[in-house]
Parts: structure tokens; sequence; C-alpha cells
């Protein structure tokens, strides 16, 4: 059973010579415009490794010169595997940490007694499975009043400094740049102090306390400067959603707005990263201003785009003083002329665009995203939430009915717990005045009813539903996406609710991904023998939902691969509200009207009880459907500012391949 492929996924065929160059002379070239030592590793668990055996080898030097080594440790899921490294390695006795002072760099405030903290996760992921000296490890947890909070970060310094200061200071790049609990506008002369959480840092650490609701509003925390006076800082970043913010970090200006800016300053900090979090780093993203490339396809169409933005030109109107200009001399030597480029990228673009998701019949296809026979196909379209297939792909899932194709929607999990209470409560109050009109108001239906409004009306923050109520809220969120898929035209018997297991907790907090959640998945491929799989492909979020039931997918498909009807099926990734596929990654583009545009919105508005907000938008205001026409438009406006045709909004889509 693999459980992770969705890890392996490389939409970009990186050379290694440029995230890990054999010798001195082409790494500085390549790093020309890092202000920051980088060192990036093709997957997050290589590079976890590296970073537990330099804390190890700091250790044992520490220990070789009869002195303790001072650690100062964040508690970011990215530093997780980093501990379990460390702990492995503790077990197989090639570690000791009987000379480690550890200090939480830190913890929530106010934390109430026996509640889930930065050190309680410390001590669950690393500290209660070495050997460490308890009287060795410092926290700042401590119960204390606003008042005296001044004062016992004042103590917390001096407590390091009597240690004698912090040989490397441990951590992981956050959302916004943060370290540690320093958010944006923290300065580089800051303290230990008290800090007002953002609403990413709060989402962060909402599956350890069960809701958002739940985080404490601030923390306590180690300022820039005192990690600053650290002798070594080690800062890790995984996967895309980090990648702009490494970028800024590691190139951009140093600024309190990005407090990672000031690693810039440190004369022994290290970033570690993998291939996902360094891809907008110019020697991942634009290799050809840095060095001499390995050109494919896809590079090439990316640095044309990128051209284009620069000059201001759509692709046809590209010439050799542009390609010359702006470094890459290397494609018109390559192909002749910029017009010989500029025709091979243009076509390139112009192919992915297509009318026909499903294939057009009876046309040629040698040119066309999708085959044209057979026709109709049968499609399956998996959707982690009860909304996604439409916030995501709604304009394209019409297309396919509407073209006759034999479409099904499974959706993965019931996303019962983005239904508010009060959206339950109208449907509670509505079926008590339904039961007394028509006397069905039986004493169990009031006994049920009865329980429920004093449930919700005793419900603490973060509280977990009863079972009676999540049945309610899945069939809250069943209702609205029956009715959306019949907006749409999808055939009810072809709407499937999988409930998949990992999910049903009851919390945020979700389960790990079992042979239970695979098998419902191979269980409906295998019962419908598609000829086309749509996915919800968003890599960005390494421990999210739509991670979980993409690997559940992507499982299945590992499973029944070799069948013969499953070599005829191809496997589509769509992307969600929040992002979308970078172009020269796009593989096939479904134009919309205004008039499609205007049905998606309206397939989308069916799902009322997500209308009035949605969870974990951050800074965001913008609702689901606003979010999706804008993202589609945006792509629409690309493409045409390329010099291709113009449409209202568009839909990407990228191929995804079994791994063999």
């Amino acid at each position: 059973m693999k459980t992770n492929l969705s890890s392996q996924i490389k939409l970009d065929r990186i050379p290694k010579r440029y995230y890990a160059p054999d010798g001195e002379l082409e790494l500085a070239a390549l790093t020309r415009d890092e202000k920051v030592y980088t060192k990036i590793f093709e997957g997050s668990e290589e590079g976890s490794v590296y970073v537990a055996h330099d804390v190890a080898e700091l250790i044992q030097k520490c220990k070789a010169e009869h002195r303790h080594c001072v650690l100062a440790l964040g508690s970011g899921v990215g530093t997780h595997a980093v501990y379990a490294e460390l702990v492995r390695m503790y077990q197989a006795g090639e570690v000791s940490f009987s000379n480690v002072i550890v200090f939480n760099i830190g913890e929530y405030y106010p934390l109430a007694e026996g509640a889930p903290g930065t050190m309680s996760l410390l001590k669950e992921l690393l500290l209660d499975k070495v050997n460490i000296d308890p009287e060795n490890i410092h926290s700042p947890g401590k119960l204390v009043s606003k008042e005296d909070v001044y004062q016992y970060c004042k103590n917390y310094e001096e407590e390091i400094e009597a240690c004698g200061g912090i040989d490397l200071a441990l951590c992981e790049i956050g959302a916004v740049g943060n370290l540690a609990f320093n958010e944006p506008g923290s300065q580089l002369n800051s303290s230990c102090r008290l800090m007002l959480l953002g609403s990413d840092a709060r989402h962060m650490a909402s599956l350890q306390f069960n809701s958002s609701e739940n985080v404490p509003r601030s923390a306590v925390t180690l300022g820039i400067s005192n990690l600053m006076s650290a002798r070594r800082i080690v800062c890790v970043a995984w996967g895309e959603n980090k990648a702009n913010i490494v970028k800024r970090t590691i190139e951009g200006d140093i600024t309190d707005l990005i407090p990672s800016s000031f690693l810039q300053t440190h004369r022994r900090a290290k970033i570690v990263l993998d291939l996902s979090a360094a891809e907008a780093l110019t020697r991942i993203s634009r290799p050809w201003l840095v060095t001499s490339c390995e050109w494919d396809e896809k590079l090439i169409r990316r640095a044309i785009v990128w051209l284009c933005k620069v000059t201001g030109k759509p692709i046809l109107k590209l010439t050799d003083k542009d390609y010359n200009d702006n470094g890459l001399s290397e494609l018109v030597a390559l192909f002749g002329s910029a017009y010989n480029v500029n025709i091979r990228i243009f076509n390139s673009l112009q192919h992915t665009i297509t009318g026909w998701p499903g294939g057009k019949p009876n046309a040629d296809d040698t040119f066309r995203p999708e085959r044209a026979k057979p026709y109709p196909k049968r499609v399956i379209v998996f959707s982690p939430h009860p909304d996604d297939d439409v916030i995501s792909m709604g304009g394209t899932l019409k297309r396919l009915a509407d073209q006759k194709h034999d479409v099904h929607v499974a959706y993965e999990t019931s996303g019962n717990i983005a239904v508010g209470d009060e959206d339950m409560m109208r449907y509670i109050m509505l079926i008590d005045n339904i039961a007394k009109k028509f006397k069905f108001d039986t004493p169990e239906l009031l006994k049920k009813s009865n329980e429920i409004h004093k449930f919700i009306g005793k419900k603490k923050d973060g509280e977990s539903d009863t079972p009676d109520i999540r049945f309610i809220k899945t069939m809250i969120r069943q209702g609205e996406a029956r009715t959306a898929c019949n907006y749409i035209g999808i055939k009810p018997q072809n709407v499937h609710f999988l409930n998949l297991p990992f999910y049903e907790t009851g919390t945020i907090k979700k389960g790990d991904l079992s042979e239970a959640d695979i098998q419902i998945v191979k269980d409906l491929i295998e019962s419908v023998k598609p000829h086309q799989i749509f996915v919800a492909g968003d890599l960005a979020d390494p421990h999210g939902t739509h991670k979980v039931c993409l690997d559940a997918v992507l499982a299945a498909i590992d499973e029944i691969k070799d069948e013969d009807w499953m070599k005829d099926c191809r496997i589509w990734m769509y992307r969600g509200a929040w992002a979308e596929w970078e172009i020269d990654h796009i593989e096939m583009a479904v134009p919309l009207s205004p008039e499609e545009l205007r049905q998606k919105r309206n397939s989308i508005l069916k799902h009322q009880s997500q209308m009035e907000s949605a969870p974990f938008l951050g800074d965001d205001e913008r609702l689901f459907w606003q979010r999706a026409e804008d993202r589609n438009k945006a792509t629409a406006d690309l493409y045409a500012s390329l010099g291709l045709a113009s449409y209202e909004a568009i839909e990407a889509f990228v191929e995804y391949h079994p791994i063999r």
C-alpha cells in the first residue's frame, strides 16, 4: 500500500546541477542572487535527515569540548521529521543528549494547565524519547499575569545567557516569513516578548487545539535579536506553499515585513529546503539567468512566458534582440531565430486550449489534449469536500455533462466540520415545525431535538459535535452537493458519497490514510472503469485533507494501473480555489464564456452552508466563488497577454502519469 504518492509528483525535471552542483565555482554562479547559505534537497525526508545529522554533529562536538550544547528549538511542522531522525539516531546509539540544554523558542499565551502547546509537542516528538536531563529543559510556559510578562521574558533571556548563549537555533520559516512567533513587523532588535499572533499562525496551530477558535491569541517568543545572537541558525521550509516567501527571504531585501529576511544578517545562518520550497529561487525557476540550461519543452515555455512579461509583448512579437537582452540568447542559437522559438511555443500553448475536455468526437485529435475516442467517455471526478468539484472545475464539469459523457462525481469526505452550528440549527427548527404540522413529532424525534438544542446551548469552543449532529451536518452537505450536481446535469445515480474513514474523527485533526480509505476509492474506480479521472492536485499543503484525498486516489490507481481498461484511462489534476497551475505545466485549458462562468458561480452558490464564510481564509476575505472566478479570469488574461485567444475565464489541468 503506497500512501504518499503525491509527494513523488514532479512537475518539473530539475537537473541536479541546478540545486546540488558538484563544484564550488558552479555553486557560486548559481547562487549569485542568494543572500543566505542555502541547501536544497530533492525531498523533505532527505533534507530532514541532513539537518538532524547537523544537529547531532554539533552535540558531539560540544561533548568532545566537555561542555553543554545549548539548543533553541521550534515546534513547527517542518521540524517534526528532523526530530524523528534524531530520535532514531539516539535509539541506534549514534547520539546522546546527556549534555544538551533545550530552550523552547516560543509558547502560546495564555496557556491553561494541561492545554496543548509547543512544549508538549516538543516533548512528544523528541524530549521524552531521548536521555536529556529534565532540569535542562526550559520553556516560557508558566502561567504569569500580563503585568509580569515583561520581567518574565527578561528572566528567560538571562537563563539563556547563564547557560553560555545558544549554540544552535532550529526553527521553520513560517507562511508569512515569521521566525518562531515573530510576526511581520518584528524588528531586528526585538527581544523576548509577548506577541499577538496572526491568522496564519493560528490556523497552523488549529490541528493541535482542535479548532482555530481554541488557539490562544498571543505567544511568548524569543525575539529576532535572541535568534540572531545564536552562534548558528538552521531554518527549514518544505513544500510549494513556502516557495514565494522563501524567495523573498533568500533573494529579497531585508525588511521587518518578512522577519525571516533578517537571516541575511547572520554570519552562520543556513536554510534547508526541498525542491518544492525552492522552486521560486532564480537558479530553479529562471536558471537561464545564472547558468547554461538543459532546455526541454516546459523550461522553454516558462522562459518565453517570462520574457513576454518582461518585455510586455505577446509571443509572436518577440525579437532576437529581446532574447539577447534578457539572457536567452541560448534559445536563439538553439533554434536559429526568435521566430522559430516563438511559433513553437505559441503552437504548444494553443494546443492546450480545448472546449472538449472529454475529447471531440470524430475530430483529428493529433494536437488536442484529449483523445477523440472512445465517445462518450465514462468519467469520475473526485472531490475532496462536497464543493471542490464546482469550485475548481465547475465549468469543465458542466461541459462534460452537456457533451453527453457519463460523468460520476465522488465526494471523498463529508465536509461536516465546515457546517456552522447556526446553519445546522435552522434545519433542526425546520424539522421541528414540519413534524408538528404533519403529526410525526414522535417521542423519539422530540427527544433527539431536545438533546441537540441542549448540546448546542452549552457547547464550548472547539468541543466535538455529537454523532447525531455530525450526521445532520453531513446530510446538509450532501443535500447541497446533490442540488449543485442536478443544476450542472449530473445524473442522481452518478453522485457518490464515499465518507472516507480518515476524515470522520469529529474534529479538525484527521486520522491517517488507511487501507480502508483506499479500498473504498478502488471499489468505485473498478465499478465504473472510467476513461477519465479528475482529482484535486493541490500539492502545497503537505498535511491537508486535499493531500490525503489525492493520496487515496493515487494509491488506488497504483494498485490497478496494470489492468487493461485502466491503461486506457487518463488522470487529470485540477487546482483548488487558492492557486492555479503555472502556465508551463498546463496541458489542458478549458475556456469558459461569460454565461458559463455565471453558471459555475450559481453551482457554487448551491452550497449555501459555505456562503457566509470559509474556514481558514486567513486575511483573504473573498468567498470561494470569488476566489475561483478571480483565478479563472487571471488564467484567461495570461493567455490573452501572450497573444492567444481572449476568453472570459479558463480552467486548467495537468495530466498525472502513474508511477512505474
